[in-house]
């Protein structure tokens, strides 16, 4: 129900086109990765690899809304902003605060978005993730020692693939910013 819900506002959001295709792949990549990292705290390389080739082939066949230097750009800027925000938790704690499967996700959706939109997902999926930890806190849910981060990422990824703009322009325009 969920995937035909998805490639509905998919079909709706872009039409029919290419770049639909692409999409659809995504989105349902990001679906299963959220999944899987929600019952296994993993987010396996057979999906997160393919996830970031497709955004970068989407931008060399100029199928992608964003440039092929933007992708390129974003796939890298994703890995080493959580690879670097990992290493200074380590070096500050002596203990890992997510594992390697996040900085590939964000690189994944950095080539699909391009480098402009990773603060929009961080600052989605950090929200998100918090509000639905505090719920689960608040209401009794399960205690967990580890809190996979990739559905919040999964999630805010997509957001920003359908409305990003949106939500940029949205914010930029309460501040009176062009």
């Amino acid at each position: 129900l969920l995937t035909a819900l998805v490639a509905g506002l998919c079909a709706w959001r872009f039409g029919y086109d290419p770049w639909l295709i692409f999409m659809l792949y995504g989105s349902f990549t990001l679906l299963a990765l959220a999944v899987i990292d929600l019952d296994t705290t993993l987010l396996p390389d057979d999906l997160t690899y393919p996830l970031l080739w497709a955004g970068l082939l989407a931008a060399v066949l100029g199928i992608s809304p964003v440039s092929l230097s933007d992708a390129v750009i974003g796939a890298m800027a994703g890995y080493l902003a959580l690879w670097s925000l990992y290493w200074v938790f380590k070096l500050l704690t002596g203990k890992e605060g997510m594992g390697y499967g996040d900085f590939k996700l964000l690189a994944a959706l950095g080539a699909w978005l391009g480098w402009q939109y990773l603060p929009v997902v961080v600052l989605l999926s950090s929200v998100v993730g918090l509000v639905f930890t505090l719920i689960a806190t608040l209401f009794g849910g399960e205690k967990r020692t580890q809190i996979p981060f990739g559905p919040y990422l999964a999630a805010a990824g997509w957001i920003a693939l359908l409305w990003g703009d949106t939500i940029v322009s949205s914010y930029l325009g309460m501040f009176k910013i062009s």
